[in-house]
Formats: C-alpha cells, structure tokens, sequence
C-alpha cells in the first residue's frame, strides 16, 4: 500500500474514533447492522458474513441475530454474540467454515451466520428487545421483521450495505444500498456527518474515501 494512502487510512480511522466521543446528531444509531453478504457463489459456507458499526468499546456479550422467515415469521436461526466493538467503529462476524474458522477477511467473530437469501430478515437483539433489524425482498403476503421498506433481495454475490452508517432511519429501503463487491470491515466515510468541531478538523482534509480497518488474526 502506498504510503500516501495508508497515512489517509490512519487518519480516517482516528477521526471516527475521535467522532464517536464527540457530540452526535440526534438521530444517531446505536450499534446496528452495517453490511450483510447471505449468498454467495456456490457453498456460503466460510464466504458470508454480518458487519455490526456502533461505538467504540460496546460490550457485545449476549446480543443476539436471529434470522426470521419470511414465510412464516418464525426464527429459523439464532447466534449469541460475545466480544468488544474496536476503536475502529466496524465489528465483522464471519461465517465458520465448519472448523472454526473463517474465509471473510477482517473478522472479529467466527460464528455461524449462514442467513437465509430473501425474503427474509435479520434481526439483533439484546434481553430487552430489537435493536435493529434488517429485510430484504419481496414481502407481498410475507411476514417482514424488518424496519420500514424491505430492503431489494440483492445479486448473488453482492451485499446489502447502509449507506450511512451513523444514521438509522428505521427504513431498510432507503438505509441500505447494494454492494457488487462485499466490504467486510470497511464503511464509507464520505457520508458520515460529522459534528462541527470534527468537520472543521477535516476540512483540510481530502481524498478520504473509506475507512478501513486493521486485519486482525483470531
């Protein structure tokens, strides 16, 4: 990686810590689903994964996703969670390839996670309730578990991502846009909105397209 690029990566990875102790907008997410890949090309297994963004140093012990049917509504998958959102923001859940271990790059977290292809949803949870939800497809006459609109059931291969991922409007169809390539452990920093005093720190700043985050071995 060329020098240049990787001091704009290690400031963007700065700057959303930075973000995450300052004062945020009001309508500011907690920890929610940031990008998930449920079909790929061939087997999912090891391939798939559920990307979580929220801030720093949540503790992600006993949360919970569940994947609903949407045929019928009823949860035909669920998988406890365990460990600590990085400084980064970005906390990768990869599929187990059946040994422990994982093809998705930056994971954090080796689970089962092999969600169904739509329409369906995928909902995170903690012992008090939802704490969000995404569906995707077509619903007409199904059970959708998600928030607002469905989000569309996307291309083999591509994943469903949130375009902001500060933000939550409580509408996976206007949240969520679809990827051709899959950005496990990376969301896109051109769009985050940033308190004022942040983005006057920035506003020299330029060419800063995403935030990527270490790799990390587990």
């Amino acid at each position: 990686m060329k020098q240049g690029t990787t001091l704009r990566l290690r400031l963007a990875q700065s700057c959303l810590a930075l973000a995450a102790v300052l004062p945020l907008p009001p309508a500011a997410a907690s920890t929610v689903i940031s990008e998930l890949l449920y079909d790929v090309t061939g087997t999912d297994s090891g391939l798939v994964f559920v990307e979580l963004f929220g801030t720093p140093g949540t503790v992600l012990d006993g949360l919970v996703l569940e994947g609903v049917n949407g045929t019928d509504g009823s949860v035909y998958h669920s998988v406890t969670l365990t460990g600590t959102i990085p400084g980064d923001g970005v906390f990768v859940i990869g599929d187990d390839s059946g040994n422990g271990t994982t093809l998705v790059s930056n994971a954090d977290l080796v689970l089962d996670v092999d969600f169904q292809n739509g329409p369906d949803s995928v909902v995170l949870r903690d012992s008090n309730g939802a704490l969000d939800a995404l569906g995707y497809g077509d619903f007409t006459g199904l059970v959708f578990a998600g928030e607002g609109s469905a989000a569309v059931d996307v291309a083999t291969g591509w994943s469903l991502a949130r375009s902001n991922p500060l933000l939550d409007s409580d509408d996976n169809g206007a949240d969520f846009i679809g990827l051709s390539v899959p950005t496990p452990g990376v969301v896109p920093a051109s769009t985050v909105p940033l308190p004022p005093a942040l983005a006057l720190f920035l506003s020299g700043l330029v060419g800063m397209t995403g935030v990527a985050r270490r790799r990390r071995r587990h």
